[in-house]
């Protein structure tokens, strides 16, 4: 791979739910460059969602079809070095941060991966725990307040 992209929930779920026709063709470019990876993390995020309501038959074929065609990186020992020191700096620092996305934000930095995220908190914070870079390819997409 020569660039990789870690996606984040909230874009896979744009991806997925098809609410971000900007973020779906730029992740299709990514799947054909085998650019594009997930966090096992991100994987059980929306696994959860699927399992805490009722959806659609629609609605979990087409999570298991984006599962089916993007890398998913499992969990390991730099990850969770980097998740350390990750919580360490923002705690010193004062900026909070999800735990799901410190999470996330770890792995991509363990990898060195660009964090693709529509969530500007975890962008600005990504800034101060080693994420190589951040993308938003959901510019498209409003942010609820």
């Amino acid at each position: 791979m020569s660039r990789t992209y870690l996606l984040d929930t909230n874009t896979a779920s744009y991806i997925i739910k098809n609410r971000s026709p900007q973020a779906r063709r730029r992740f299709l470019r990514a799947v054909v460059e085998n650019e594009v990876c997930l966090s096992a993390i991100t994987e059980a995020e929306l696994r959860y969602g699927l399992a805490k309501r009722q959806v659609s038959f629609e609605m979990q074929t087409a999570v298991e079809e984006f599962l089916a065609k993007i890398e998913i990186l499992p969990w390991e020992s730099a990850a969770a070095r980097a998740y350390a020191k990750a919580r360490v700096t923002l705690e010193r620092i004062g900026k909070p941060l999800a735990n799901m996305d410190l999470l996330i934000a770890a792995h991509a930095a363990a990898v060195g991966a660009v964090l693709v995220t529509n969530d500007h908190t975890l962008a600005e914070c990504s800034k101060h725990i080693d994420v190589k870079q951040t993308a938003n390819w959901a510019d498209d997409v409003r942010m609820k307040l």
